[in-house]
């Protein structure tokens, strides 16, 4: 990650929080660019929504120190709030209200005039397709449009930094990508967005660097391309088209891999540390009269480094600390 100061819209170093004897972040370091997407993964309990309330001032640190847009979160946490959104993993909308009631009652919580706070919320309305939803209760919005709003709700203050804990948990696809299409057009305006998120395929689609968590601490960090490096393998798969071929792809694959390959079906997987190998597999399969329909050598992806890293899949974050109740 860039070391330059300047250049970090957000800044956290040596970030601890214990509730009780669990120890939620364990000397956290993050650093995000100014106008970038820092994607925070870890499993569950690793510390992510900790270290996403205290870059919101609603946690202090037990020790550690961190800024946002130049701001001490402690010292300054006025400030910070005045540059800062927030989307948790839940939409924070009242459900009886309208959509734009909603968002003018936040205008008019964060100081706006009334004519300022209509305007705005028919702006966001506007920006986020739910105009011709605005004048209907929250309660009859779709999961998707709930979360729409919600993020429209976070940016009535033009916010400068944006942080969003799981935004897209529980939308389908279409949804997901509906939002994600809003998140990349907020950055473009050239706003910092810190992402956690379950989905390694949404850290992958969104963020520019990744810091992976685990037991409080990062462990690893990079943009998606260099986690994916540090496997130091690509994955080889291969498909037979006849089923009686399985157990010959089989052989072929474990002998040049080195390894016991998987077989999910008729599709055999292994791990290659060498791309040279390949063609070697190619003829070795054409010798035994192995017919393929898939034989492909890719990178790592995300998942996979995320299992080499921490031992286990991403699940939902530590919603437990979030209100203070460890794990």
């Amino acid at each position: 990650m860039p070391s330059d100061p300047s250049d970090l819209a957000i800044k956290a170093e040596g970030l601890v929080k214990h509730f009780g004897e669990t120890t939620a972040l364990d000397g956290v370091d993050l650093a995000v660019p100014t106008g970038t997407v820092l994607g925070v993964l870890g499993p569950n309990g690793a510390g992510k929504t900790t270290a996403v309330r205290i870059l919101g001032t609603l946690l202090k640190p037990d020790a550690g120190h961190a800024t946002v847009g130049g701001y001490d979160v402690l010292r300054q946490a006025h400030q910070v709030r005045q540059l800062i959104g927030l989307t948790g993993q839940y939409a924070a909308v009242d459900e009886k209200l309208t959509g734009a009631e909603n968002l003018l009652l936040i205008g008019r919580l964060l100081g706006l005039s009334r004519a300022e706070s209509k305007q705005r919320a028919r702006q966001l309305l506007a920006d986020f397709s739910l105009t011709n939803a605005g004048n209907r209760a929250t309660e009859t919005y779709s999961g998707g449009m709930r979360r729409r709003l919600d993020l429209a709700a976070s940016l009535v203050g033009r916010p400068r930094m944006l942080y969003l804990d799981e935004p897209t948990t529980g939308l389908d696809p279409r949804a997901r990508a509906e939002l994600w299409a809003l998140i990349r057009s907020l950055v473009e305006r050239g706003v910092t967005v810190l992402l956690t998120t379950q989905y390694l395929e949404e850290a992958d689609e969104l963020a520019d660097e990744i810091a992976v968590i685990d037991k409080g601490r990062v462990i690893a960090n990079g943009s998606p391309e260099q986690l994916k490096a540090t496997t130091g393998t690509q994955l080889l798969a291969v498909r037979p088209q006849d089923p009686a071929m399985l157990g010959t792809v089989v052989s072929v694959v474990g002998e040049l891999a080195r390894t016991a390959p998987d077989v999910d079906g008729q599709l055999v997987t292994a791990p290659l540390s060498d791309p040279a190998v390949l063609p070697t597999v190619v003829r070795r399969l054409d010798d035994a009269g192995v017919v393929v329909t898939e034989l492909t050598l890719r990178k790592s992806s995300l998942d996979e480094v995320f299992l080499s890293l921490t031992g286990e899949p991403a699940e939902h974050d530590d919603a437990q600390y979030a209100e203070g109740i460890p794990a």
